[in-house]
């Protein structure tokens, strides 16, 4: 297809405002669409200049709001406005659309062609139940509409497609399975894994075992304390460290004070990367979880992941070929880590075979190729 003048709504970015896994996949598409040849305007918050990055034109707002909603709504009213500077001159081919936050911004723009791409729903953020405080009613209520009106939608798994169809009956053939992708390389590094512990406090033989998220009810934080719990009656050398912040953390620390688990908070990305590569297992305990990028991200650095049997990861995990899939308790997850640390050289080997699946699958280059064939098909 010929090069297309394309605009992004997002509220996260991986330069600016960044919260979760939405601006690392959001920022590596618009990067790979002009890698492709093809022109990408960002619009989203943030209290910095405009700027040029690796290609993407990034344009910068910085909305108020008493509430997350009032918040987006405002959100998007900039991005409007911000948008409608630049679309005289690039008249843009296509403009679009990630998650509800920028869907007022679809509102506005809908006789345009017009993608959404859901990357979670609000259903599924409160761990597969409905929600009955006025967020949830006006959040969910934006995902509906923003499916309605959107001339094409992007699931990035098809357990997440069949969320989509039921709860909002978004007919199947509006929607297309997109998935998320990895850079490799950026999560692989050459570290001594020994030397890591030992910074926070471990002995470089004992096995490590990974927590990274946030500390929320849908990502299972509570399920992994109690699983840990388990484990440590099984092997009494086992450490644990929890990276990222929540809602729940408090809670989760007066759970756990007995066990030897180091919550560090947030971390930069870079010491992310060096804790990725010296744990021994990755756990992924969510109950919800539409794709679940920390997967991609534990295989590129080749660990052992250990993660419920649920959306994309169950999708994605070929079960003691590159990963052990788990029920949603404490006592499957404590079996999965267990049978994991028992066998360390079959732990390797499924984080190696983790690593294959993503060069083979898993690279941005030509999941952006099939997104632009959901363009074209938008466009005609």
């Amino acid at each position: 297809m010929e090069s297309l003048k394309i605009a992004f709504f997002c509220w996260e970015s991986m330069y600016a405002e960044r919260v979760g896994g939405l601006a690392n996949a959001a920022t590596h598409l618009a990067e790979t669409l002009v890698k492709q040849h093809h022109d990408v305007h960002f619009f989203t918050r943030g209290k910095i200049p405009d700027q040029v990055v690796n290609g993407v034109s990034y344009h910068y707002c910085h909305p108020k709001g008493k509430n997350i909603v009032e918040y987006c709504d405002a959100l998007s009213r900039a991005m409007v406005d911000q948008f409608k500077k630049f679309d005289a001159t690039c008249k843009f081919d296509i403009l679009h659309f990630h998650d509800w936050h920028v869907v007022q911004a679809l509102h506005f723009l809908q006789d345009r062609n017009t993608i959404l791409t859901f990357h979670s729903t609000e259903y599924g953020r409160c761990g597969n139940k409905f929600g009955d405080w006025w967020e949830f009613k006006e959040i969910s209520g934006k995902e509906w509409y923003g499916g309605l009106i959107a001339k094409r939608i992007t699931a990035v798994s098809a357990t997440l497609k069949n969320e989509l169809m039921q709860l909002y009956n978004i007919p199947s053939e509006k929607c297309d399975v997109i998935p998320n992708g990895v850079v490799p390389q950026e999560y692989r590094a050459n570290i001594d894994p020994g030397e890591v512990k030992q910074a926070y406090g471990i002995h470089p033989y004992a096995p490590l075992l990974l927590f990274v998220g946030r500390l929320v009810y849908q990502k299972g934080p509570d399920l992994f304390i109690d699983a840990i719990r388990k484990v440590c009656q099984h092997r009494w050398d086992a450490k644990v460290i929890v990276a990222g912040n929540g809602d729940m953390k408090q809670f989760l620390q007066e759970r756990s004070k007995d066990l030897p688990i180091n919550f560090v908070g947030y971390i930069s990305d870079s010491e992310y990367i060096r804790i990725l590569n010296a744990a021994d297992i990755v756990v992924i305990p969510s109950r919800n979880e539409p794709f679940g990028l920390v997967l991609l991200e534990a295989w590129s650095a080749e660990r052992c992941v250990v993660a419920s049997n649920v959306g994309g990861l169950s999708e994605n995990i070929d079960a003691f070929v590159n990963g052990v899939k788990v029920d949603v308790n404490p006592e499957s997850i404590a079996w999965g880590i267990n049978a994991m640390i028992d066998e360390p050289w079959n732990a390797e080997a499924l984080g190696k075979r983790g690593r294959k699946k993503v060069e083979r699958i898993f690279l941005w280059g030509p999941i952006v190729k099939d997104l632009v064939e959901t363009y074209a098909r938008t466009v005609s």
